[in-house]
């Protein structure tokens, strides 16, 4: 009973910035870690990013490192991700993830968001 909705996707140019964000709502209260993922036409769906529950324990694809940032306000039940000097090889559709409360030790997500796209151009 968790439903996350991406927004903030679109077309720029190789080298600028954008900001995704994801709004939880539901039950929120139920959500521990968040993450970002993507997925390139023809290719399989890539982790980019995850954020622990306090915000205290991050993770980031080595594609991505030192470019992008990932940040959550539990308050408004939301989560960000800031893509700075983005490239051709950056542009998918972008997917919010979240897992369960009780889910700490494992890899899965248990709810997902329908995914914005994220367009860069040469």
């Amino acid at each position: 009973q968790v439903q996350l909705v991406e927004s903030g996707g679109g077309l720029v140019q190789a080298g600028e910035s954008l900001r995704l964000s994801c709004t939880a709502s539901g039950r929120t209260f139920s959500i521990g870690a968040m993450a970002w993922f993507r997925q390139a036409p023809g290719k399989e769906r890539e982790f980019v990013a995850a954020i622990g529950r306090s915000g205290g324990t991050i993770y980031y694809a080595d594609s991505v490192k030192g470019r992008f940032i990932i940040s959550r306000d539990n308050a408004k039940n939301t989560v960000s991700l800031q893509m700075n000097s983005l490239e051709p090889e950056d542009t998918a559709v972008y997917y919010c993830a979240a897992k369960a409360r009780e889910n700490i030790a494992t890899m899965k997500y248990d709810y997902w968001g329908q995914g914005t796209q994220v367009t860069v151009s040469s």
